[in-house]
């Protein structure tokens, strides 16, 4: 074999290490960014565009994909105890953590500004379905580990009980120390009216109970610390379905 023909063989198994070589590197690399405990997980390039709703009546959560407007995974869950409730209205995913106990092996924490709640797993999966929690949204454990892989920081969370919104299913009489949805809302008429400069927490302290005597004082109204139906229409407060 004269000089030129051993120089191109060389150079053809040169080539063919650097082919083989680089097949095997781009190999490891894919396998290595393979979730292999996740690899059946919901994904599309629209994750951002999910959404969460919960119906508390219902005891389901469902996870919708805002882009297309399909329900992309649905669950049954358990909600809070008629002594505490699960809050209602709109809030935001503004934490995730690996929890255990009672929380189950997940936990989504919500933005809801009079207390602490969130989407979690549980210990006690007999009670997913029903009115069992102290607010928060059971989930069986397998199912939070699935939706916490989907979900990121931010997802918009929202909450509804029967047709009317954050009055669930009518008025409620509101009593200094209640909190809530509708607690929350009184303060935005108030806050409307010119009388309430507190936070909007959805917590009836003090600094909500004088915004209202006050309230009622320039509108010769009885002086009372509860709100009541009569209270409600005159903050033009109103159910709608």
């Amino acid at each position: 074999m004269n000089r030129k023909a051993k120089i191109i063989l060389l150079l053809f198994i040169l080539v063919l290490i650097v082919v083989i070589t680089g097949n095997y590197i781009h190999l490891f690399l894919t396998k290595r960014g393979i979730d292999y405990d996740n690899k059946d997980t919901y994904s599309m390039s629209g994750k951002n565009n999910l959404a969460i709703l919960i119906e508390v009546d219902k005891k389901q959560l469902y996870v919708i994909d805002l882009s297309s407007n399909e329900i992309v995974k649905n669950y049954v869950v358990a909600t809070g105890k008629a002594g505490t409730p699960t809050p209602l209205g709109t809030f935001k995913i503004i934490e995730k953590a690996r929890w255990g106990g009672g929380f189950g092996s997940r936990w989504l924490g919500l933005d809801v500004p009079w207390g602490k709640y969130g989407i979690h797993g549980t210990n006690q999966p007999g009670s997913i379905g029903f009115n069992a929690s102290a607010g928060c949204i059971r989930m069986r454990n397998k199912d939070v580990e699935e939706l916490y892989n989907i979900i990121e920081h931010n997802t918009m969370v929202s909450i509804v009980n029967g047709e009317y919104g954050p009055f669930a299913h009518g008025f409620r009489r509101l009593l200094p120390g209640d909190r809530g949805a509708d607690v929350l809302e009184v303060q935005k008429r108030l806050k409307l009216s010119g009388h309430y400069n507190g936070p909007l927490d959805g917590i009836y302290g003090e600094g909500m109970k004088s915004s209202l005597i006050q309230y009622l004082k320039d509108n010769n109204m009885p002086i009372t610390d509860a709100i009541d139906y009569q209270l409600f229409k005159k903050l033009n407060i109103i159910l709608m379905d």
